[in-house]
């Protein structure tokens, strides 16, 4: 017991330095006496700490930095391979310097152009390269660490295979050090090893990525957070969440560029950390103008569009940062911006205006699938520019003899935008109504098909309601185009389960008299459907004619005076980000039910939540059906 009490002890007292061990040399013996017990010796041990020290880690001693040679000089005033290998023939040196001169090798290889270029195969078998690798290969254990991580890098840039000697070498050696690389170092041999498949090779990755996730609290800086994010952070997803939290934690600290490398590698590996992604944006807007470049603003853009997370104050500043640069920005830059924020639901009336008025001036730099994109992104949130005859007129001259020859799901998609937009021209939709056409369609995944016949059946509404002139006889049946999906009992929303309970309370409950979830032969469904005759009294509409229907319904014609009514319910992702416009489909959906003869109860979100009662409910059911039909009766 005694023994273990003096055990514990010891361990409490501070441990002497070779300087304090040195002057207790010195200090004279003291004579023979009786032996003192153990525990008196030890207390009279130099102190080495003081108590202001407190429990500081002691620094581990790093060898002095070797003197600057000759070598290292001509190495630095090189200006080609050839100067490195003259060097090194000229000087020679050892093994860290020789890793050294073949890092500056390729440093300088792979700056030279055109026929000043050296040729591999000669530089591979340059006698004096050989002896540099040799060099390396005899003394690998005394390269330094950052030289032979770097001097991994460089082999494999040069061409050399994994399987030589001086690559197998330098691995083996890399693998011995991992654990005593910094973390830059081990970020550094992660980026290298990504998607590499050879045997050592996965396993130093594997190492690496082990060190990274042990050792990610020593990360002090920003930038090599973002770095990691960006480059090794899609290998392992455990590193990526400890990198998220860091990130979090330094984002005070980070640059333009580190925002963007951020954003960048969290929308590439679909990673939607809401605190991480309000404090970058936060950052964001903090930075100056000068700071913010074009591609660093279309990243963004890309990835808040990617990760669908909605940020108004970062948009109004994206706006206003690109608004100015538009004459020098590309086609390319263009239809990709407008996409993001059309994945966003995002108008931002000025700068679409911008790029409808930038494709006007340079509609020949635009590509076919560049053109696609800009229409498509403008229906999806139903933007006309104010110049539109001017626009219109470039997108039909581009789209003329172009259209025909798309594939066949990106043609459906144009004429479909064009129909959102009311730009379709029956020549257009009729070329898709063909039945060579309707089977392409045919081909991928369920969802997929039955998403493109849904839209075949809006472009078929379209002529048949918006140009019924031009109706032919060889238009596709809808039972054959209708999805199987169509029919199905999908999940009711509160609002849509709300608004039924509404109108079965309005119609006493007679099944007859109401049909609610229809599903019409333009693809549109119908939240709930009326008839109602003069005195607004609904009718049983079960024995009436419906020619929305695919059967037509009953077979008595709508009495005079009568109205059909059609309730739509708008949700809350029917709208634009932060508005009250409907998004195109929405809007293309309302014009068609009008021409197909219904008078429309439109019921929004915002109202319908401000309702608390059935019987407020059923009088705002009520009110809007009376409103509706004396706005139809008033044309």
């Amino acid at each position: 017991m005694t023994s273990r009490l003096l055990g514990r002890c010891a361990r409490l007292l501070p441990r002497a330095t070779p300087q304090a061990l040195a002057t207790a040399a010195r200090l004279p013996t003291p004579a023979a006496g009786p032996a003192k017990p153990l525990w008196a010796q030890a207390w009279r041990q130099p102190v080495v700490r003081g108590l202001c020290e407190g429990r500081s880690l002691v620094k581990e001693e790093y060898p002095i930095e070797p003197k600057r040679t000759q070598l290292d000089e001509l190495l630095e005033r090189a200006q080609s391979p050839q100067d490195v290998l003259q060097a090194w023939a000229a000087q020679g040196g050892k093994a860290n310097q020789a890793a050294k001169t073949l890092v500056q090798l390729v440093r300088l290889a792979g700056r030279e152009k055109g026929g000043a270029k050296m040729d591999q195969f000669e530089l591979l078998n340059d006698p004096r390269l050989l002896d540099i690798m040799d060099t390396v290969i005899a003394q690998v254990a005394s390269v330094w660490n950052g030289t032979l991580v770097s001097l991994l890098r460089s082999l494999s840039t040069l061409g050399i295979p994994p399987t030589a000697a001086v690559q197998r070498s330098i691995q083996t050696e890399v693998l011995w050090r991992v654990r005593r690389l910094s973390y830059k170092q081990l970020s550094f041999l992660a980026d290298w090893g990504a998607g590499r498949k050879g045997q050592m090779e996965v396993l130093l990755v594997s190492a690496a990525l082990k060190q990274l996730e042990l050792r990610w609290t020593e990360i002090a800086d920003a930038r090599t957070v973002s770095t990691l994010m960006a480059r090794a952070g899609h290998l392992s997803p455990a590193l990526m969440d400890r990198l998220e939290d860091k990130a979090l934690e330094l984002a005070e600290g980070f640059g333009a560029e580190d925002i963007r490398r951020v954003c960048v590698s969290l929308a590439s590996q679909g990673r939607r950390s809401v605190p991480l992604l309000r404090a970058l944006s936060y950052h964001f807007l903090q930075k100056p103008s000068t700071d913010l470049t074009t591609p660093l603003l279309l990243d963004l853009a890309y990835a808040y569009g990617k990760l669908n997370f909605h940020h108004s104050q970062v948009f109004q500043r994206l706006a206003a940062e690109l608004l100015p640069r538009m004459p020098e920005i590309s086609s390319a830059d263009v239809t990709r911006c407008a996409k993001s924020l059309a994945f966003l639901k995002w108008l931002h009336l000025p700068l679409f205006e911008a790029f409808a008025e930038h494709y006007s001036v340079n509609s020949q730099k635009y590509s076919t699938l560049q053109l696609c994109n800009l229409l498509m992104s403008l229906a999806r949130l139903n933007f006309q520019p104010s110049k539109g005859e001017e626009f219109y007129k470039k997108v039909h001259s581009a789209l003329e003899g172009v259209l025909p020859s798309l594939e066949a799901f990106l043609q459906t998609d144009v004429v479909w935008s064009l129909c959102v937009l009311q730009q379709a021209k029956p020549q257009h939709i009729t070329a898709l109504t063909q039945h060579t056409h309707v089977a392409k369609l045919s081909e991928g995944s369920l969802s997929r098909v039955e998403n493109y016949r849904l839209k075949l059946l809006h472009i078929i509404a379209t002529l048949q309601l918006e140009h019924p002139e031009s109706l032919s006889s060889t238009l596709p049946t809808e039972a054959m185009l209708l999805p199987s999906t169509l029919g199905r009992d999908s999940p009711l929303s509160p609002l849509q389960t709300g608004l039924k309970g509404a109108l079965g309370n309005l119609v006493g409950g007679k099944a007859e008299a109401l049909r609610t979830g229809v599903n019409t032969i333009y693809g549109w469904t119908i939240d709930g459907e009326l008839v109602v005759d003069s005195e607004i009294k609904p009718m049983d509409l079960v024995t009436l004619t419906a020619p929305h229907l695919p059967g037509g319904g009953g077979a008595k014609s709508l009495p005079a005076g009568a109205c059909r009514l059609a309730f739509l319910t708008w949700e809350f992702p029917n709208y634009g980000s932060r508005s009250k416009d409907l998004l195109g489909r929405f809007t293309m959906m309302r014009r068609h039910l009008k021409l197909a003869g219904f008078i429309l109860v439109e019921v929004p979100y915002y109202e319908w939540l401000e309702l608390k009662s059935d019987w407020q409910k059923g009088a705002y059911v009520k009110d809007k059906m009376g409103k509706a039909i004396a706005e139809e009766m008033a044309k």
